[in-house]
């Protein structure tokens, strides 16, 4: 089993609220259908959100409440960009939008090389004006962290204030390689599994994320 970088393990935000822990074990399950399975990711995300966005900066607004005028508090969710890779991390978009509906999305297409499992690129479009933005980026599992760290790579071009990766799954040879290639960019995930197979699949996981959020194959 690959031991975790001590720096690379402290990068890492393990969120571990027993909602979250309890929806991810229901969607490991074997035996969870693809309209289960869709749903709790979407429940798992909204909750997940909460803490991505903890540090999301206030600013003071005036308000009217039914019985006088104060000075309140405000995030401005249109300077949020949640960047999905696809296709997996499109089922964690409706989740995250939930909880912070002015937010922007940005889509980055990689597909793993089934021969070398280096990240390939296939699609990018994001908002305009990136370099005023936070970027969260959103991807179901973090494996070998190949396509999260080329997706990050690619991001950096846009000079955005702040990037994030937010998951629900990840391993030590993840966590290493996203901190080798971006220790300023820390990882959100609900849990580090022990390990990775041969084919680059996380154990004991919860199988291939994208067949399993669109019922393919």
């Amino acid at each position: 089993m690959t031991p975790i970088d001590p720096a690379a393990r402290a990068n890492v935000h393990l969120i571990d609220h027993p909602l979250v822990q309890h929806k991810l074990t229901l969607m490991r399950k074997k035996e969870a259908s693809t309209n289960s399975f869709r749903r709790l990711l979407g429940e798992l995300s909204s909750l997940m959100a909460y803490e991505v966005s903890r540090d999301m900066a206030l600013q003071d607004v005036v308000i009217e409440t039914p019985l006088e005028t104060m000075t309140a508090k405000v995030i401005d969710g249109k300077k949020l960009v949640f960047v999905s890779i696809l296709r997996a991390g499109n089922g964690i978009l409706d989740g995250v939008l939930s909880v912070v509906p002015g937010a922007r999305v940005g889509h980055i297409g990689l597909y793993r090389d089934p021969n070398t499992l280096q990240a390939v690129e296939y699609y990018f479009k994001m908002p305009k004006n990136m370099e005023e933005r936070d970027i969260v980026v959103v991807d179901p599992m973090l494996a070998t962290g190949n396509s999260a760290a080329a997706a990050v790579t690619r991001l950096k071009e846009c000079k955005p204030k702040s990037i994030k990766f937010l998951c629900l799954l990840t391993c030590p040879e993840g966590i290493n390689t996203m901190y080798k290639a971006h220790p300023d960019v820390p990882v959100y995930t609900a849990a580090i599994d022990r390990e990775l197979n041969s084919h680059g699949y996380i154990l004991p996981g919860l199988g291939d994320a994208g067949d399993r959020i669109f019922g393919t194959q």
